[in-house]
C-alpha cells in the first residue's frame, strides 16, 4: 500500500516538474491474476482457427503478437484472405465482400481492472445495471456465464461475416449467422463450441480446469480471455521504469513528456497511467473504407458513438486509445487512416486542415477488386459535419517538439511476449506464425 501511494505520488511530482499543470496518473493499475491452466488452454484457443466458420482465420491473423498485436493493415481482410499482417493477399476464389469497416485494436494490458470497455465505440461494457453485468449489441440476447467485459468482446468477431463466420451459406456457422442463430440453443456460438468439444485435447483441458461441467461457448471465451490478460501485460517500459526511480529517461523523451502532460496538450485525453480516459472524442480523422452499416444501409459512414447512444452528440465520437506500445500498433485511428504515428501526432494539432487535406495514401491498404475507399472523404455535407463534431483544438509544434513527442510514445514501448505462439494446436489447423 505504501509503495503504490509513492507511486501515485511520483505521478504527481513527475507531471508537476515537466512545468504541466498538476495532473495525477492515479491509483497504480490493478491486473487480474488469471489460473495458469486457463491461460495456457487460452493461448491454444487463440490461435486455433477452429473457432472460425471455414476454419482458416484464428483469433491471432487479427491479433497477432508480431504485429503488436493488431494486424498491421489499416482496415484489414478477414474471411477471403490469405497470409498475415501486410502481407496479407486476397483468395481470388474467394473474394471479400468487403474490408473490415475498423482497424483492429491491440489487446495491451486489458487484464487492468480500469479496462470495462470494448470496441471503437464502446457497444460492450461492463455495466451492473445490465443482466449478467454486460451490455452488449446482443442485449438480452446475451448468454449467461462470460467472467468480464473483456472475455464477451473476444469473441464478437466469430459472429461477423467479414472477420471469421464466413460468407453468407459457406458453412454452418456462417449459415447459422445469415439466419440469426447466435446465441440460441443450437446457434453459431454452439455450433463452434461443439467443434471445440469433439477435439480430445481440448476435452482433456477443460476438464482440467471444470471438472463435469461442459464446454461451452462461454468457458471458451473465458479461457482466451484469460491468456490476453496473462500474455500482453505491458507495463514495463521505460517511462515505467523512471516512474518507480529505477531509471531516467532520455533527454528527447525528457521533453517529450514534459509537452505531453504541457503544451501539447495531449494529457486532456491520454490521461492516467496507460495514456487513456477511457472516454470518446471525436478528432476530425478522416473517414476511408466501407463505413460502419447495416448490410440493409447505403452509405459508407462511421458515426462512431452515436451508433451506440443515439446521442447527436456523440456523432464520429471514438473511444480514446491506450498509447502502450503505440510504436508497435500502426496504423492508427478508428480505421488506421494514417499509417505512420508522426502523420496522426500532426493530425491532432490541426485536425480541420488534415481532414481537408487527406490522402487515402496516407493509409495502409491491402488491394481489394472494386472497393471503394475514398466515398466518404468525397461527401462535402459528411466532412463537414465532421469538421463540425471536432473537440480538439490547434497547436503549434515545432518539429524538434513532435520529435520530442515521438521518443516519450517510444518510452511507453513495452513488448511483453510470455508463451507466445504455439507450434501447433489441438485441431491439427495450420498455426500462423
Amino acid at each position: 500500500m505504501i509503495y503504490k501511494l509513492l507511486i501515485s505520488i511520483l505521478g504527481v511530482l513527475l507531471v508537476m516538474s515537466s512545468g504541466a499543470r498538476a495532473q495525477s496518473l492515479g491509483p497504480t493499475p490493478e491486473f487480474v491474476t488469471p489460473d495458469l491452466s486457463s491461460v495456457k488452454l487460452g493461448q491454444l484457443l487463440f490461435f486455433d482457427p477452429i473457432l472460425s466458420g471455414n476454419k482458416n482465420i484464428s483469433c491471432a491473423t487479427c491479433h497477432h503478437p508480431k504485429l503488436g498485436t493488431s494486424d498491421g493493415l489499416s482496415l484489414g481482410i478477414g474471411e477471403g484472405g490469405i497470409g498475415l499482417g501486410t502481407e496479407r493477399l486476397i483468395d481470388l476464389t474467394n473474394i471479400p465482400e468487403q474490408r473490415i469497416p475498423r482497424n483492429s485494436p491491440g489487446l495491451w494490458n486489458l487484464g487492468a481492472t480500469e479496462f470495462t470497455t470494448f470496441f471503437h465505440d464502446g457497444r460492450l461494457e461492463t455495466d451492473p445495471a445490465q443482466p449478467n453485468g454486460i451490455r452488449t449489441p446482443l442485449g438480452m440476447h446475451m448468454r449467461p456465464g462470460f467472467k468480464s467485459a473483456l472475455a464477451a468482446q473476444a469473441m464478437f468477431p466469430v459472429l461477423s461475416p467479414d472477420e471469421m463466420a464466413g460468407h453468407y451459406s459457406e458453412n454452418d456457422v456462417s449459415k447459422a449467422v445469415r439466419m440469426g442463430f447466435l446465441t440460441q440453443v443450437g446457434g453459431a456460438w454452439d455450433l463452434i463450441a461443439a467443434r471445440v468439444d469433439a477435439i480430445p485435447e481440448y476435452e482433456r483441458r477443460f476438464e482440467e480446469i471444470s471438472p463435469g461441467e461442459d464446454i461451452t461457448f462461454t468457458a471458451i471465451a473465458n479461457a482466451i480471455a484469460d491468456f490476453i490478460v496473462f500474455e500482453w501485460r505491458a507495463d514495463n517500459s521505460a517511462f515505467d521504469r523512471s516512474m518507480r526511480g529505477e531509471e531516467a529517461l532520455s533527454e528527447e523523451a525528457s521533453l517529450g513528456l514534459k509537452l505531453f502532460y504541457g503544451k501539447a496538450g495531449c494529457s486532456e485525453c491520454h490521461s492516467g497511467w496507460f495514456q487513456t480516459d477511457h472516454k470518446f472524442h471525436s478528432i476530425a480523422m478522416p473517414q476511408i473504407g466501407p463505413g460502419k452499416a447495416a448490410r440493409f444501409e447505403n452509405h459508407a459512414r462511421d458515426d462512431g458513438r452515436l451508433r451506440v447512444t443515439g446521442n447527436p452528440e456523440d456523432a464520429f465520437a471514438f473511444r480514446t486509445p491506450s498509447l502502450r506500445n503505440v510504436t508497435l500498433t500502426a496504423p492508427y485511428g478508428h480505421n488506421g487512416a494514417f499509417s505512420q504515428l508522426e502523420d496522426i501526432i500532426r493530425h491532432h494539432l490541426d485536425p480541420s486542415t488534415s481532414l481537408r487535406t487527406y490522402s487515402v495514401e496516407l493509409a495502409l491498404l491491402p488491394e481489394i477488386p472494386k472497393s471503394d475507399d475514398t466515398r466518404s472523404l468525397l461527401d462535402s455535407a459528411q466532412l463537414n459535419a465532421i469538421l463540425d463534431s471536432n473537440d480538439l483544438p490547434e497547436i503549434s509544434l515545432t518539429n524538434k517538439e513532435i520529435s520530442a513527442i515521438l521518443a516519450f510514445l517510444g518510452a511507453l514501448e513495452d513488448p511483453a511476449n510470455r508463451l507466445g505462439v504455439p507450434k501447433e494446436v489441438p485441431s491439427g489447423l495450420p498455426v500462423e506464425n
